[in-house]
């Protein structure tokens, strides 16, 4: 579904990523773990068309899509729920979920269904998205993304700032997710939960892939040398 090839990205004379390879199939749930600053934001905004600075291939569906802007990569069937989610403080929880729509693209994905998937929004539905508690404002922004009926959705920092009974309240949602026939690319801090919740992981460290695999084939000690940078010093 997703492959990308020799990405390179620049935040001005800064260059954030250097040549990553990347692919994802369709209903795949992959991870992307590393520390602050290792690029995995830079990729997400990379493939959602909002990196101008960029070099490389990204191909959605067998369409080169990096070129697009933003707007028409979303048009394309990729969206995404943003880190810090980013809700508009003047619209109400619905106002917030019915932006998702924009895009005008046909689905599963409506505001009964998202009400569904997450029942505490659907009382909440008209207070400000802001007053909502933090996994409450995580829950609108997957719902945002996921109104525009996307075939893939890309979820940057999912779990951070949330308490981890909340985190596991958002990720039970990813199995009913996948099987409306998505697929998802998910940032997550959390080692040990990405591990659990992806089908597959790719490490970035300074703007580069430095690990990937299926996480049962993946040791600990390969998890540890290639987030922190350590040598794997086994025999």
């Amino acid at each position: 579904m997703l492959q990308v090839r020799n990405l390179v990205a620049r935040y001005g004379d800064f260059q954030a990523l250097f040549g990553v390879d990347f692919s994802l199939s369709q209903g795949q749930i992959v991870a992307l773990i590393g520390a602050n600053g290792a690029g995995k934001s830079t990729f997400l905004k990379s493939i959602a068309g909002q990196m101008p600075n960029k070099s490389g291939e990204i191909r959605f569906n067998s369409e080169e899509i990096g070129s697009l802007t933003a707007d028409r990569v979303v048009r394309r069937g990729v969206s995404m729920a943003p880190e810090g989610r980013r809700l508009f403080r003047s619209l109400t929880v619905e106002e917030n979920l019915r932006v998702g729509a924009f895009a005008g693209r046909s689905g599963r994905w409506t505001l009964d269904s998202v009400y569904a998937l997450f029942p505490a929004l659907r009382d909440k539905r008209r207070q400000s998205a802001t007053a909502l508690s933090g996994g409450q404002q995580q829950m609108v922004a997957i719902g945002r993304g996921l109104m525009s009926n996307p075939d893939l959705l890309m979820c940057d920092e999912l779990s951070l700032g949330l308490s981890p009974a909340v985190v596991k309240d958002i990720y039970t949602a990813f199995p009913l997710i996948r099987a409306e026939g998505l697929s998802a690319i998910v940032v997550e801090q959390d080692i040990d939960v990405a591990l659990r919740v992806a089908d597959y992981v790719y490490c970035f460290m300074h703007g580069r892939v430095t690990l990937h695999g299926e996480p049962g084939a993946l040791t600990k000690q390969q998890i540890s040398a290639a987030y922190f940078g350590l040598e794997d010093k086994r025999q």
